[in-house]
């Protein structure tokens, strides 16, 4: 082994040591017509003011390269039954990403929707979010199950959507702590 990666080496490690765990994440089952992921994670503050940042700051934590206008704070999130998860596009346009199903501010948010290109295709998306309190802060986990057509080929794609929502919620989880996502 030759000093530069040896340095490289030291320097990962120092970083892995310092920097925040990362959520825990993983794809839960993967099939041709369905997949599961799930993320956990830990903020600092109350469940409450959690649920707050995640629904009324949307705009705020969401990467805006995952949006169709490229601008998050087009983003807005209704947090009530029937409330809408949407975007504003120009000349008037707008995008419903996910429908609410379910509220109970400060522990439980549950939509339904295609997320991304998810939305074009013959698949239902239900995603639950779960606020908990714990000594440390709360606990958030976000659950994603899709389910469509076998020949839509899910499995494929639960990799892929895994990763784009984990950067989601790095950014969630970095937002609440430090006020910058």
């Amino acid at each position: 082994m030759n000093s530069t990666s040896t340095t490289v080496g030291i320097l990962i490690t120092i970083l892995l040591l310092v920097l925040p765990a990362p959520a825990l994440a993983t794809v839960v089952n993967s099939s041709p017509q369905e997949f599961t992921v799930k993320h956990t994670l830990q903020v600092s503050g109350s469940a409450s003011a959690a649920y707050q940042t995640f629904t009324a700051q949307i705009g705020s934590w969401w990467d805006p390269a995952h949006s169709y206008s490229g601008q998050a704070s087009n983003l807005s999130l209704d947090a009530r039954a029937n409330g809408c998860l949407c975007e504003k596009l120009t000349a008037n346009g707008s995008v419903t990403h996910m429908i609410v199903i379910f509220a109970n501010p400060g522990q439980l948010l549950r939509m339904t929707g295609g997320l991304g290109p998810l939305q074009s295709m013959a698949v239902t998306g239900v995603m639950t979010v779960t606020f908990t309190t714990i000594p440390a802060g709360t606990r958030v986990e976000i659950t994603y199950a899709v389910g469509g057509q076998p020949s839509q080929g899910l499995d494929k794609l639960a990799p892929a959507v895994d990763q784009v929502l984990g950067t989601q919620w790095a950014r969630f989880t970095r937002f609440v702590d430090t006020g910058k996502p």
